[in-house]
This record gives C-alpha cells, sequence and structure tokens, in this order.
C-alpha cells in the first residue's frame, strides 16, 4: 500500500537560469495547453478578487467615498469578491488538475468550448458589478447579484466547467501512464470524485431553483435555492483538496501515502450519498427534509473518510520524511487547517461568529493544498518559478498564509464563544465583553497576515506566467544555480 517511488520517478531537473532551457518531457506530450489556461483563469480570478477587496477599502476612505452615487455598488463588488475567491478558484482550478490527468486521445473540442464559456461567465460576474441599482445578496454559499446577467455568467461558469471534464479524462478506463511529473495514480481518483461531486452539485443547484416557491424576497428565495447545491460543492472541494494532499506528500516524502485501489475505494465511500442530493429537492427547497438532510449530508458525510487519507498522508510523511521541504509545509498547513475547521465546526451552537471561524478554517485548507500544489505544476505546464528570494519563498507562502487564517479563525471563534453575531459590521457588531473585543481584533491580525501570504502566492504565481515580470523583481541576480519546482518541493 505505501511502496517507496522508484528512482525513475525523480523528476529532470529544469534549470531556471536559462532563457532557452528545454521544456520537461511531460509538456512535449502536449494536452497541457488547457491546464496552463484554466490555472491562469483560477490564478487570474483571485488577483481580481484582491482588485475589488481594494475598493472596498476605498469605498471606507475619504475623499472616494463620495465618487460614486450608488449605495449598493461596494456591496455588488462584495458579491463578486467572494464569488472569484471561492467558486472561481477552487473550481477552475480543479479544471485545471482534471487536465493534468494523463489520457488517451482527449476530446479537445469539450475542453475548448468549456474554458470559452467559463471565461465569457466570469466577464458576465464582473460586469454585473457596473449595473447600478442591482441589489446584492448575500446568500450562505454562493452571494449573486439579482440580476440576469450576472446568474447566466454564474451558469456559463458553472457549465464550462462541467464540460471540461467530459473530455474523456473522467472515464478511469481512458487514463494513460503519464511520465513523471504527471499526478500520482492515488490522486486522480480524488480529482474525478471532485468533478462528479461537481456535476451533482449543478444538478442539486438546479432542483433548489425549481423547488423554490415564487413570490419570495430576494434573501430567502436564493438562500433556498443555494442551500442543497451548496452542501454538495463542499464534497467537491474536499475531495479535490485532499487529491492535492497525495501528491504533495507523495513528493515530499517519496512514499505514497495509499494504493491506488484503496484511494478509489475511499473516494467512492466519499462521493457516494451525493447521488441522492439532487432528489432531495424534490420535496421543495423549503422543506425540512431537504434542509436537514443537507445539514446532515456534510455534517457526517465528509470528515470520516477525509480523516482517512490525513491519517495515512500524516504516516507517509512520518516513513518517508519531508516534513520540512516545500510540499510537506504546504500538506502540513493545510491538515492542519482542516483539523482546526471540524473542531470549529464541532462547537457550533448557535448562528454566531463561530459558523464563519469554520468555514474560513475549512476553505482555507482548500487554498492551502492548492497553492501548494501550484507550484509543483509550474514546471510541467512550461512555466517557471522565478529566481532569488522569491522563488525560494514559496518554500514558506502557504505557512504564511495558513498561520494568519489560523489565527482569523481563531479570534473569530473565541469572539463566536462570547457571543458575537455574524454577518454584522462596524456599528452593527454591539461588541458587549472583552472577550468580544480580544476576539474580533485577533480575528482582523490574522487576517491581514492571510492576505499577506495570498498577495505573496499572487507575485509567485504572476511572475511565472509573465517572464518579464520575472526581471523586474528584486533578488534575480541572488540566485543563479538550478532552481525549479520540482527541485525546491522535493527539499
Amino acid at each position: 500500500m505505501n511502496s517507496p517511488l522508484q528512482a525513475s520517478a525523480v523528476p529532470r531537473q529544469w534549470t531556471l537560469d536559462s532563457t532557452d532551457a528545454p521544456p520537461p518531457d511531460s509538456v512535449r506530450h502536449g494536452e497541457t495547453g488547457f491546464a496552463r489556461a484554466w490555472l491562469g483563469l483560477a490564478v487570474g480570478s483571485l488577483l481580481f478578487a484582491g482588485v475589488l477587496a481594494l475598493l472596498l477599502v476605498v469605498a471606507r476612505t475619504p475623499p472616494f467615498v463620495y465618487w460614486v452615487r450608488d449605495p449598493l455598488f461596494f456591496k455588488r463588488c462584495l458579491v463578486v469578491h467572494v464569488d472569484l475567491a471561492l467558486v472561481v478558484w477552487f473550481y477552475a482550478f480543479l479544471a485545471a488538475l482534471h487536465q493534468r490527468i494523463p489520457a488517451h486521445a482527449p476530446r479537445r473540442v469539450p475542453a475548448a468550448a468549456g474554458f470559452a464559456l467559463s471565461l465569457a461567465g466570469i466577464g458576465a460576474l464582473v460586469a454585473a458589478v457596473g449595473i447600478e441599482g442591482v441589489e446584492p445578496v448575500l446568500s450562505n454559499y454562493v452571494p449573486v447579484l439579482d440580476h440576469p446577467l450576472f446568474l447566466c455568467g454564474l451558469a456559463a461558469f458553472g457549465a464550462g466547467v462541467a464540460l471540461s471534464f467530459f473530455d474523456g479524462r473522467l472515464l478511469p478506463w481512458r487514463e494513460a501512464e503519464g511520465t513523471d511529473l504527471d499526478l500520482p495514480p492515488a490522486a486522480r481518483p480524488g480529482l474525478r470524485a471532485a468533478a462528479i461531486a461537481f456535476l451533482l452539485a449543478l444538478a442539486t443547484f438546479v432542483g433548489g431553483a425549481l423547488g423554490t416557491p415564487s413570490g419570495l424576497p430576494a434573501l430567502p428565495r436564493y438562500e433556498l435555492a443555494m442551500w442543497g447545491g451548496g452542501h454538495v460543492l463542499q464534497f467537491a472541494s474536499s475531495a479535490a483538496m485532499v487529491g492535492a494532499w497525495l501528491h504533495l506528500v507523495e513528493r515530499a516524502s517519496g512514499v505514497a501515502p495509499v494504493g491506488r485501489r484503496l484511494s478509489a475505494v475511499l473516494f467512492a465511500l466519499l462521493v457516494a450519498p451525493l447521488l441522492g442530493a439532487p432528489l432531495l429537492t424534490l420535496a421543495g427547497s423549503d422543506a425540512t427534509v431537504a434542509r436537514d438532510g443537507f445539514t446532515q449530508l456534510m455534517r457526517w458525510g465528509i470528515f470520516p473518510v477525509v480523516s482517512v487519507f490525513l491519517l495515512l498522508c500524516l504516516r507517509a510523511l512520518w516513513r518517508g520524511g519531508g516534513a520540512r521541504t516545500a510540499a510537506g509545509v504546504g500538506f502540513l498547513t493545510s491538515a492542519g487547517l482542516c483539523v482546526l475547521g471540524y473542531s470549529l465546526g464541532a462547537l457550533i451552537r448557535e448562528p454566531n461568529t463561530m459558523v464563519p471561524a469554520h468555514y474560513h478554517a475549512s476553505i482555507g485548507a482548500v487554498t492551502a493544498s492548492f497553492m501548494a500544489v501550484a507550484y509543483l505544476h509550474l514546471e510541467p505546464l512550461g512555466l517557471r518559478l522565478p529566481a532569488g528570494r522569491l522563488g525560494r519563498w514559496a518554500h514558506w507562502q502557504p505557512a504564511l498564509f495558513g498561520v494568519g487564517q489560523t489565527v482569523f479563525a481563531v479570534g473569530f471563534g473565541a469572539a463566536g464563544l462570547a457571543g458575537a453575531a455574524r454577518k454584522a459590521y462596524g456599528p452593527e457588531q454591539s461588541i458587549r465583553s472583552l472577550q468580544e473585543w480580544i476576539g474580533l481584533t485577533v480575528m482582523g491580525a490574522g487576517g491581514l497576515v492571510a492576505a499577506a501570504g495570498g498577495i505573496l502566492f499572487l507575485t509567485i504565481m504572476a511572475a511565472a506566467f509573465w517572464p518579464r515580470l520575472r526581471g523586474a523583481l528584486p533578488g534575480r541576480s541572488a540566485c543563479r544555480t538550478k532552481l525549479s519546482a520540482n527541485t525546491l518541493f522535493s527539499g
């Protein structure tokens, strides 16, 4: 089950101090263009989400506050910021990882059409920000703007991601042997499970929308419509996170945490309960059976399987070493946030800030794993880490983000234990105790550290995609030795 990697699995090095260095073997095998495009789309969505976050800061700063007459403009920025930073980032990245599964004669038309459709959908999401008077709806899981352009954009993005899964890689018997720099065999069932969960989430969203009573105000209408599909999406992101763990641990330790067959069985157990998710919406999205059913599905359906994978990954890392490599640090950061998210979720008793503390730790775990594994895919996709200090910072960047996210979640949770209300801002918070004040202050400090880690990730990835930026960043001349994502992440 836990077999060491063979010597032939050690990746060929690719020097970064030469502009005419040949691409690695996996690039010559083709079929990397769509993976690179989806990765660029995922990173670009995070970058634009950061721009919208900056607008939210500017919105509170005189004299800029007087420049925009529409009072809902910045709330619309908040909605699109959340959707780009969570929905688009997560599932565009999943599409990128899915494209890294080696396959026999993959179909290019679904992949190309899916990417184009998702790109158009993101354009519609962003364009909807500027439509004056559109109501922002802060519904759980997927906040929306109550306008056809935004809703069509959201649907187009989801349909594009789904379409990209139908290029043949979703079928295990279409899988090829691949190369040493491709995804490890045990990680591939996880990405297929994530894709299937995503497709079931789309079906559940459709059922939720059709089963929502008409005539409701915007907030309860979208809250009901998004409730079931939002829960199913958590399975998709968890499966993708575990797939990233398997890749990181195998790269860090040289030991496969789990065999291909057992991995497929465990991921099947994770996805199997979702087959009934669309059926829960048949009773109506406002029915008790639907609301309680999805809540119990997420409460009991995710953590058992993920916990088994976590223990297997920790065992492999203990046996093979490599905890201090960049890949090991990335895995441990994500795993720590995952355990924190589960722990905070178990403490939820009332709708206070313990709820966002739980899900910020959980989504932080997914994001940290994606950040760490993104570096592993640069070289196979013909991209390169920047040389010098910036490239070496990639070793600790996921940890910087993870520490900030951990402090953020712990502060939020401490405030929740004191009864701090969720979705309350500014004067609405009504801080009533010293514990609330300390918790929210700690939360803010952690948020700044997590933001710094996110900015560092975007800077490193921008330098990887944009060669001219690599030359403009400091520290390039400081490193003229061989440096690549594979040398860095293999320790």
